[in-house]
């Protein structure tokens, strides 16, 4: 597979770092927050500015947009959940259970409820019909850093500050078993489209591929120089992209193959500081960035297979 990278466009307008990017049930815009005062909207089809979707009252970690709710669930560091409601245009409810930040928010569709990882060492699970707290647990002495859910829904996988990824039924949310093979903490989880792999990065700048019929792990690199920040799958190919601390974006085969290195060093209009989430749009051959060096990038990659 031959995989080709060019730069659409460099979108400047955060006032400071950005640590988040989602997009919404509209194919035509995305959103990003950071440590600004605000969430961004922005326009894909004449890349730039849209509008100030809304304010927010302290730096927000999380942004998610479930399939089946037209809303963005907002994860702040001051613990909070802002919801905005699309169908009103508006702020609806802000939710208040954890007391230190909000990294990742992911919703289960066959359960209409959403989950809220927080750096207390806990996960909160919210119904999405009236957003009530349903149930509480500790997966954590420490902090919950992200989330994964597979393509089935079966399975939970959380990553935590002290270096473990441990694994949940959606179903009742019991503890299935926990991995300890990085030696920092992990950062970023995804599950492949078909649901036969799981893939972890950590502060250990390894990407480790973990079997999700027995949880063991079948493969181990040093996929970067410092941590690993994103893991995400394309839509529709045999492909993933991780983003690091090492201000780098890295596409991958699904055999964790390294197909194409981004980066200042190897000549693209790329980041200067940590890259810290990605997106692939709905037209499924753009890759979205964003970084602490407040900038948002949008990549149109294609990939030939042969």
């Amino acid at each position: 597979m031959i995989v080709d990278v060019n730069c659409i466009a460099t979108l400047p307008g955060h006032q400071n770092p950005v640590y988040t990017v989602e997009q919404a049930h509209n194919q035509h815009v995305f959103y990003t927050a950071g440590n600004d005062k605000g969430i961004v909207e922005w326009n894909l089809d004449t890349p730039g500015f849209s509008r100030v979707l809304m304010p927010v009252q302290s730096s927000v970690y999380a942004l998610h947009a479930p399939a089946n709710k037209p809303v963005l669930l907002v994860g702040e560091r001051s613990g909070s959940i802002q919801i905005y409601n699309f169908e009103d245009s508006k702020p609806g409810m802000t939710l208040k259970r954890h007391a230190l930040p909000v990294f990742d928010i992911r919703s289960i569709n066959y359960k209409n409820e959403f989950l809220a990882a927080s750096e207390d060492g806990t996960v909160t699970v919210w119904s999405l019909e009236n957003y009530q707290l349903l149930y509480q647990f500790a997966a954590s002495s420490d902090t919950i850093r992200t989330i994964a859910i597979s393509s089935d829904e079966k399975w939970i996988a959380l990553g935590c500050k002290d270096n473990y990824i441990r694994i949940y039924q959606t179903e009742d949310y019991s503890l299935v078993c926990e991995l300890k093979e990085h030696t920092l903490p992990v950062t970023s989880l995804a599950f492949s489209p078909d649901g036969t792999t799981l893939i972890s990065g950590s502060r250990d700048a390894h990407l480790k591929l973990w079997d999700t019929a027995s949880f063991s792990l079948l493969q181990d690199i040093p996929a970067h120089l410092f941590a690993i920040y994103d893991i995400k799958f394309h839509p529709a190919l045999p492909l993933f992209a991780t983003a690091s601390r090492d201000k780098s974006i890295k596409i991958w085969d699904t055999e964790l193959r390294l197909k194409k290195v981004i980066s200042i060093e190897k000549g693209y209009p790329s980041h200067t500081h940590s890259v810290n989430k990605l997106l692939w749009t709905s037209n499924k051959t753009q890759l979205v960035s964003v970084s602490d060096d407040k900038k948002v990038i949008i990549w149109e990659v294609q990939a030939v297979l042969g």
